[in-house]
């Protein structure tokens, strides 16, 4: 009879799963690099007029034309762009968006029977959230720092 006797130094493994462990528990670097990517790609369907899903806004009405002298939703002084933004909670809740009162109604729409002190119906422009280029970018970022800390 053949005794096999084998010995696993599991050292260097157990060590490697205890980094990925903590990353995974603290992913506040990682989300730190999403949210300025999201906060850039939010910004640019400002240049683009469409929404995430690659959409394209819906064109001012005629109204807001004459009065605005042009046919760019969302666009005006820029407010609303320039106060696009993202925030932690904690170490593990990402937040994009603005302050800008209007920012909910400009991103959900509403009707002036909901909301009568619009001067009309305002449509949905959706400029706030992930597209399938985002999500991919998400991926890529937590993969590339989950990568780093096991080494």
């Amino acid at each position: 009879m053949i005794n096999i006797h084998l010995e696993v130094d599991d050292r260097k493994v157990v060590q490697m799963l205890q980094r990925l462990i903590n990353a995974a528990e603290n992913p506040r670097p990682a989300l730190l690099e999403i949210g300025e990517d999201l906060t850039d790609s939010t910004k640019d369907r400002f240049g683009s007029e469409a929404g995430p899903d690659g959409e394209p806004w819906v064109r001012n009405n005629p109204v807001t034309i004459v009065s605005k002298g042009r046919d760019q939703p969302l666009t005006g002084r820029g407010t609303l762009m320039d106060q696009i933004g993202y925030q932690l909670t904690g170490n593990d809740t990402l937040e994009v968006g603005s302050p800008t009162v209007y920012a909910a109604m400009q991103q959900f729409g509403g009707t002036k029977s909901e909301f009568p002190h619009l001067w009309g119906d305002i449509p949905a422009r959706p400029f706030i959230g992930i597209s399938e280029e985002d999500g991919q970018k998400i991926i890529d970022t937590f993969n590339d720092y989950l990568k780093d800390q096991i080494g």
